[in-house]
This record gives C-alpha cells, sequence and structure tokens, in this order.
C-alpha cells in the first residue's frame, strides 16, 4: 500500500531521514489541493481547515500516547517549543539543568541563554553507554530543577531510556523535558511511559512532513506554570472574539500558539501523520530496525567501522559508519555525487533510512560507499 507513497527519482538513494524527509504522495496532493484551493475561493472553507488542524492535533496525541489534545500545541520548530519551556520556568540564581554531552545545539544552547539568569548547565557525558542513564542521574543534584535529553542522539543515535530517566526525575521533583526530534515516527515514543513533562519535535524528519511545523507536548500540570513570552490573538481563551477588550490566555496548549497558524504545514502534516498512523508505529519500527541491522551488516562485514549503536534496543534509524584511511568528508562527497542522499555527522557518514527504504536502495549506497578509493 505505502510503497507507490515513495516515487523518487529512480537514480536516488535517499538515506537522509535523520535531515529532511521526502513528502509521501499524498502530503504533496494535500499541499496542492490546499494551493488550488486558496487559488480558487481563498478562505472561503476555513472553518473545514480548522477541523483539519484539530484533527492533526487528535492524530498527534495518539501518535506520543498523550493525555488529551489540550497538552498539543502546534509551533514552528523543536528549536521554539524548548525555547517556551527555558523561558517560561521561573528560574532562581543557582539552579542547575542537565543535559548530556552530545545534544544538537537546540538543546544546548537555549539552556546556555539562562546563563545570564545565573542558572547553570550541567552536560552528563554519556560515553560510557551501559552506564548513560545512571552517569545522567548521577548528575543531578539538590539544584537541578530540569533534564534535558534527546530521545536518540542525532549523530550516534543513540537512544536513551527515557522511562528510567522520567522515573528518577518524576520521584524528585524535577521537570523533565525530552527532544524527540530523532524518535516520534521511527519508534513507539510514549510520554506517559517516559512521564515527560514536555516533549517537543519537527515534523520533517521521521514523521515525513514539512519544516516550519512541530508538535510541543506539555503536560497538563504545567500548562498554567510556564511563564508566557509572546502574545497575539491567538493564543487567547476567547479567540475570535476581536472586539473583546478583556482577555486571559487559553486553560489549554493554544496558549503557547501566539499569532496565526501554519495551514498549509498544517495540511501537510496532517497527511503525514496519517500515514504513520495507518502503517503502525510498531510495524514501521521493526522495518526500520531491520534495515539498521541490515546496514550495519553489510558496512561491517567489509571492514566499515560502525560509530553508531549496534544493539536493537539502543537505537533508531541512524547508521554512522567510517572507512579505515578514507577522508570522511570525501567519502560524503563521493555518496552525494553518486545520487546517496546523507550527511557528514560525528566524524563519519550517517545513513538514515526509513520504513518505506527498498532494499535494493540500501544495497547501491552500500556498494558505492565501500567503492570508493
Amino acid at each position: 500500500m505505502y510503497q507507490t507513497e515513495f516515487p523518487l527519482e529512480e537514480r536516488l538513494c535517499y538515506l537522509n531521514h535523520a535531515a529532511v524527509s521526502p513528502w509521501p504522495q499524498r502530503t504533496a496532493r494535500a499541499v496542492t489541493d490546499f494551493a488550488r484551493e486558496n487559488a480558487a475561493v481563498g478562505s472561503r472553507h476555513y472553518a473545514r481547515w480548522l477541523g483539519v488542524e484539530q484533527e492533526l492535533r487528535a492524530r498527534l496525541r495518539t501518535l506520543i500516547n498523550a493525555d488529551g489534545e489540550d497538552e498539543i500545541a502546534l509551533l514552528k520548530s523543536t528549536s521554539e517549543a524548548l525555547s517556551v519551556v527555558a523561558w517560561g520556568i521561573d528560574w532562581q540564581a543557582g539552579d542547575e539543568i542537565v543535559i548530556t554531552n552530545e545534544e544538537f545545539p537546540s538543546n544546548r544552547i537555549v539552556w546556555e541563554s539562562l546563563h545570564e539568569l545565573g542558572v547553570r548547565v550541567i552536560e552528563a557525558d554519556i560515553g560510557d553507554r551501559p552506564r548513560a542513564e545512571e552517569t545522567i542521574i548521577g548528575s543531578l543534584s539538590s539544584r537541578t530543577r530540569l533534564v534535558s535529553v534527546s530521545a536518540v542522539q542525532y549523530s550516534s543515535g543513540f537512544a536513551l531510556d527515557l522511562p528510567t530517566l522520567g522515573a528518577a526525575c518524576r520521584a524528585r521533583d524535577i521537570a523533565f523535558c525530552v527532544d524527540a526530534i530523532q524518535s516520534i515516527g521511527a519508534r513507539p515514543f510514549d510520554v506517559q511511559a517516559c512521564q515527560a513533562d514536555f516533549a517537543m519535535a519537527d515534523g520533517h524528519k521521521w514523521m515525513l512532513g514539512p519544516e516550519g511545523l512541530a508538535v510541543f507536548y506539555c503536560r497538563r500540570d504545567w500548562l498554567q506554570r510556564l511563564a508566557l513570552r509572546q502574545y497575539g490573538w491567538h493564543m487567547v481563551a476567547q479567540m475570535g472574539d476581536f472586539g473583546a477588550r478583556e482577555w486571559r490566555p487559553a486553560d489549554h496548549a493554544r496558549r503557547f500558539e501566539c499569532g496565526s497558524p501554519n495551514m498549509l504545514g498544517i495540511h501537510a502534516l496532517h497527511a503525514s501523520v496519517g500515514l504513520l498512523l495507518e502503517v503502525g508505529i510498531p510495524t514501521i519500527a521493526e522495518k526500520v530496525s531491520r534495515k539498521i541491522s541490515y546496514l550495519i551488516e553489510k558496512l561491517e562485514n567489509n571492514s566499515a567501522i560502525i560509530l553508531s549503536e549496534k544493539q536493537p534496543e539502543r537505537r533508531a534509524g541512524i547508521v554512522t559508519f567510517a572507512r579505515p584511511d578514507i577522508d570522511p568528508p570525501a567519502l560524503y562527497q563521493h555518496l552525494q555525487e553518486a545520487g546517496v542522499v546523507c550527511a557528514l555527522r560525528g566524524g563519519g557518514v550517517r545513513f538514515s533510512p526509513h520504513f518505506y527504504t527498498p532494499e535494493s536502495v540500501l544495497e547501491r549506497a552500500v556498494t558505492l560507499a565501500l567503492e570508493y578509493n
């Protein structure tokens, strides 16, 4: 069923879902139909657009197992969602935030921006993989207010045991924030199981959607506790009553959406998430895992060095590798010129296939990677 959703160019080996994914056909159609409707009748059917928006919130709720749609906000990016959290908490000088030493800049810079308030950022070294969670928990102190980690590290593909971390934070009354951009859409992600207070992810990676739209989960207990730093017509309780002089923020997650919604992105992500739910995340995770195992086996059997995680329970959709005596940037450039869309990360070349990626694509990419001298 889903094979026809991805009519990529025949010579292309698309292995870059950990960066930006291609759209499914249904998503491209949704955008085209939306554009044609705008050109023909403008916003005449805006009420229907709002229905699509609400349905997207419901689909995202299902995707991450949120308690309710009132915990789902639609923001511009993971970085914006992280900033909502970072600048919404009432920090005191001397407070500490624990992250890891392998985070993508978005999950480091935002916390470092709080230095001016006297907040200290602690980086837990997770190089000892079996003890990663123990190391993070060991970094907690009486001054720790928040832990923020990536569910899956962007360069190594290392997946943390989120339920263990979440339970440790909850027991200590420490807020738990998860950058789930390398997880949602590739493997199960459950905000209840990991006891996340906040979780966020752009739609343009494993969710197969467009750039410019992200899901932000805020646990209901935190909705009123985060101070608001952005204001506008869309975040008020009486949205649409433009003549009202008195106002208050909405009591649900829309309070974090200050202005007009990205309706084009909403229609696109609505279609993409619909496909993920149709296929089923357990099925997607199993298919992604088999493709990663295939790549690891083929590369290792031909003397490539695997720089990312090998254990199925500790990985998602990322394989980062290098070849002895071959400069990684040169290998990356060779692959790009040969039609292999990949990334240069973590000291090697990063392949990131999705559930639909044909084995023939994996085989051709590995052959091209191994034949280069």
